[in-house]
């Protein structure tokens, strides 16, 4: 077992060679939380939960960090629009991402730091890069402190670029930049702005940059060297590029890996707020059961362009539903079947190296079908033997995938007591059907299955009596 990923800064798959021998340690960009989470919010934190629950699959310890962003310039004017207190607003989107990513079974960080709760640590590495002579003060009274880009020759090895043929930094007032590339580690505070969203600091009262504060917090919870620095393809320019810079100038050695997922399109367009064809989290999770969602963010190569599409939403419930109706038959029919078994030992060699290989879930969803048509076919044959085989294969791999039916339960009604009367007024219907059968009055046999289907039910008759599900 050795993991292998697309690290963006060298353009290759590496592979993981923990700074710590047995443990793994990742950063992933967490949200700006100035306004409701999106599609393309759903799908980077659920790449990041595979990833790690494939490298704990694989016995690895894994310190995930999903940093927030609580103060930006975004909030700040979200805020004045909607008249909330700029730090109300942080925390009433910061739950609606978090309520998002609970319904979607998204494993919780291991830390979760806020920037503003990290001011100090910006403001130390800040210091260090003054006094290494790559980053400078305003000379003009603001308070703005700056990241001089022509100080460090590697400015440009994440994105390949070269300082000349970059795009002016639009992130700050360009009132005091000695070079108009350069970025803000420290904007001075404004007349206007709340006194609220201001901390005093050596170069005067003010907030952070957003590059600064993704370099602080990765450091202070991972240490100055750690493996994987993850997030999504358009924070490559500027954001991360920046992060590099500002970390490696301050002297750390910073992240090994640099992981980027892709973004969401809808029909043929990137998705965007500008464009207006954003595709809202609550929107799509009251569009079909969260699992199913899980699945589709899931089918296409994490580096890949997702395509949404209500179709294809509809393919991702077709698909959830043959896997749960093979895990539910499993269960009715067979006898033996060992919950308690260790996943790693089912798990089919096949879905292993797809996994391995860049973190190839596609392949491995392709794996997983395999072995449901597999376990199907010995269902259909009587095949108790193959069909348990096949059915530990498919519940370990649904557990490194996030995707077992067990786990979406308590959602889709499983453990509801509404359901489990339902359950014993149809088991009456079909025990009263089944002794018609047995008097050969298969005129009220059938009477009962009509009522029962007209009802929404699917009847099922198995060597081991009647089943029904919910059509």
């Amino acid at each position: 077992m050795t993991i292998h990923l697309f690290d963006t800064k060298s353009r290759a798959l590496r592979e993981l060679r923990p700074v710590h021998p047995g443990q793994v340690g990742i950063y992933v960009c967490g949200p700006t939380v100035q306004s409701a989470p999106h599609i393309g919010h759903l799908r980077s934190a659920l790449i990041y939960d595979i990833m790690r629950r494939w490298a704990t699959a694989c016995g690895l310890e894994v310190t995930l960090i999903r940093n927030v962003t609580d103060i930006d310039d975004k909030i700040l004017s979200g805020a004045e629009q909607t008249g909330e207190p700029w730090w109300a607003l942080a925390y009433r989107v910061e739950r609606l991402f978090n309520d998002a990513y609970d319904r979607l079974r998204v494993q919780p960080p291991t830390y979760e730091p806020r920037a503003t709760a990290n001011i100090q640590r910006m403001q130390q590495i800040i210091a260090r890069l003054i006094e290494r002579g790559h980053a400078y003060a305003a000379e003009d009274g603001s308070g703005d402190v700056y990241f001089d880009t022509k100080s460090w020759p590697a400015y440009g090895e994440l994105t390949h670029q070269r300082l000349e043929d970059m795009a002016d930094a639009a992130d700050a007032d360009p009132r005091g930049k000695r070079d108009p590339r350069d970025f803000a580690l420290w904007k001075g505070h404004k007349a206007g702005e709340p006194e609220t969203a201001a901390w005093d600091s050596p170069w005067g009262r003010g907030r952070p940059g957003w590059h600064i504060e993704c370099s602080a917090m990765s450091t202070q919870y991972l240490g100055e060297t750690f493996d994987i620095h993850g997030g999504g393809l358009d924070l490559r320019f500027p954001h991360h590029e920046n992060e590099l810079a500002q970390s490696t100038a301050a002297g750390f050695e910073f992240a090994r890996i640099w992981v980027h997922n892709g973004l969401v399109a809808v029909g043929d367009q990137k998705m965007s707020k500008s464009l207006g064809n954003s595709v809202f989290a609550a929107d799509l999770l009251d569009a079909a059961p969260a699992q199913a969602v899980r699945y589709f963010l899931s089918s296409a190569h994490y580096r890949s362009t997702l395509e949404y599409s209500p179709s294809a939403l509809d393919e991702a419930a077709a698909a959830v539903g043959r896997i749960n109706g093979f895990v539910q038959r499993l269960h009715e029919t067979v006898e033996g079947v060992d919950d308690g078994a260790d996943p790693w030992a089912a798990l089919p060699t096949a879905f292993v190296e797809a996994m391995d290989d860049d973190l190839g879930v596609p392949l491995g969803l392709a794996v997983l079908h395999e072995q449901v048509r597999r376990g199907n076919a010995a269902l259909a044959d009587g095949d108790a033997a193959t069909a348990l085989q096949a059915g530990a294969a498919v519940e370990a791999m649904l557990r490194v995938l996030g995707l077992h039916p067990d786990d979406f339960a308590a959602e889709t009604g499983g453990d509801d007591a509404a359901e489990r009367v339902l359950d014993h007024l149809v088991a009456e219907r079909l025990k009263a059907r089944a002794t018609a059968r047995n008097e050969r009055d298969f005129s009220a046999a059938d009477r009962i299955r009509d009522e029962l289907i007209a009802a929404g039910l699917q009847i099922e008759d198995t060597p081991n009596g009647a089943k029904w599900s919910v059509e």
